[in-house]
């Protein structure tokens, strides 16, 4: 296999392992923040395996990420604990399914919208219906609570939008900021451990004095080591072999894979609107991102 193959097939193969990931932690991250956990202290979880393993890649790189600061405060905004938080405050007030379309879901939307506008890329015929697809998919979600006047839901709403904006933003930082994966999952760990550790740290001792160690350390392994760690390096690599948008295309898969895990595990069948929002966004992702219309010009 020739080594642009390679390279390709990596990427690819980080970019399913995401999305798996993913798919298993919005559905596990509702059931504990609703039951279990506060976001602050799934925040605090998450960061903690990545700082500690990861530790020999900051002490070379340097917890300023070589002086460029402005890409490094983006990073840490965008996918560390900031994200997280939004993430999973969000999740509190509205379903699986929502929290997939709302934030993988409109992320590579956001990031084709961003590249269009900000760096000039051309968007195409098919772009653009991508994006009134996806606009649909979020209508449909937000429309509802909009309509019933749910005030949590509304806000939930708000907040995962948010998450998906930042982490947006992140994908393009990333790029910019010099760093490998592992270093930039690294340095975005140990700047959000300082973030999250007065928080953090007085929950965590107050559930293992009553008997909840099994559960922190659940939460340690599924928040740190698989999301924290494991999805963020896969998914720069995707971003660093393939691009921003063509990684961006497999997080079309995400709200689905939610959606279904969500029905046995949480008992959550979606609604109408949520199956249109998934779909409309999942379909809109697909288009948006360019991926079609790259795979359709004839080779040369």
């Amino acid at each position: 296999m020739a080594p642009e193959q390679k390279s390709r097939l990596i990427g690819y193969l980080s970019l399913v392992l995401t999305v798996a990931i993913w798919g298993v932690w919005i559905v596990l991250t509702r059931e504990t923040v609703t039951h279990f956990l506060s976001p602050a202290t799934v925040a605090f979880l998450r960061v903690i395996p990545a700082a500690i393993i990861l530790s020999p890649w900051v002490w070379r790189t340097g917890i300023f990420a070589g002086g460029k600061i402005g890409p490094l405060i983006l990073c840490v905004l965008g996918a560390g604990a900031p994200f997280v938080f939004l993430a999973a405050n969000g999740t509190r007030y509205a379903t699986s399914a929502d929290f997939a379309a709302l934030v993988p879901g409109t992320l590579p939307l956001i990031v084709a919208l961003i590249s269009s506008v900000v760096f000039k890329e051309k968007m195409g015929a098919l772009r653009a219906v991508g994006f009134v697809f996806a606009a649909v998919g979020v209508f449909a979600i937000t429309g509802r609570s909009l309509i019933a006047g749910d005030n949590a839901a509304n806000f939930g709403h708000v907040l995962l939008l948010s998450a998906s904006f930042v982490y947006a933003i992140y994908t393009f930082a990333f790029r910019r900021s010099g760093m490998t994966p592992i270093e930039a999952t690294g340095v975005i760990a140990f700047w959000s451990l300082l973030m999250t550790l007065p928080f953090g740290v007085p929950e965590v001792i107050d559930l293992v004095r009553a008997g909840h160690l099994h559960e922190v350390l659940f939460q340690a392994v599924l928040q740190g080591l698989f999301s924290g760690l494991i999805a963020l390096v896969a998914y720069n690599t995707g971003v660093e072999r393939l691009g921003a948008s063509k990684a961006a295309v497999f997080v079309a898969l995400v709200p689905v894979v939610a959606t279904l895990i969500a029905i046995p595990i949480l008992g959550e069948r979606p609604d109408l609107a949520g199956i249109v929002g998934v779909v409309m966004t999942s379909l809109g992702v697909l288009l948006a991102s360019g991926i079609l219309a790259s795979s359709a010009k004839p080779a040369t």
